[in-house]
């Protein structure tokens, strides 16, 4: 190892709403905080119709969820494609009462960690997760994720 950072590959593609998605250089930031070994990653917007057809056909559950992610398990690091669902990312931000940015700071986060071989499945690793998660978040000034939000 030559303690040079590798680099991150990203492929970026989006559904009828992808103008008024963060800049490229912008999700690559966040997926770098992520990634700090670097990887390749296809990054894809659908909406709610692709997204559950995916969710359907991959995990079982018919319905569309916000975010997916493919691993592939590339022997050079991480290889994936990550899937976000904008309507439902978009629903769950006014529902949570956060900005739509931050929520998908988030959830780019979560699948680029999922990528990277974190999972959820045990209290324990889900915990690990959601440490991470929220430190990764913090350098980018984004409150905790996982906050319970008031609803007065």
């Amino acid at each position: 190892m030559t303690g040079r950072r590798s680099a991150l590959r990203l492929a970026v593609q989006g559904h009828e709403d992808f103008a008024s998605l963060p800049a490229r250089a912008t999700l690559r930031r966040w997926l770098a905080l992520a990634l700090p070994d670097g990887g390749q990653i296809g990054l894809r917007f659908v909406g709610t119709r692709e997204g559950r057809a995916l969710n359907r056909e991959f995990r079982g559950r018919d319905y569309a969820t916000n975010v997916l992610t493919f691993d592939y398990g590339g022997d050079d690091g991480v290889c994936a494609d990550i899937v976000l669902c904008m309507p439902v990312v978009r629903r769950e931000a006014r529902e949570q009462s956060k900005p739509l940015r931050s929520h998908l700071a988030h959830l780019l986060i979560h699948g680029a960690l999922h990528a990277r071989g974190m999972d959820h499945g045990h209290a324990r690793q889900a915990r690990a997760m959601e440490r991470l998660e929220r430190r990764l978040l913090e350098q980018l000034g984004i409150p905790d994720p996982y906050a319970e939000v008031s609803t007065n």
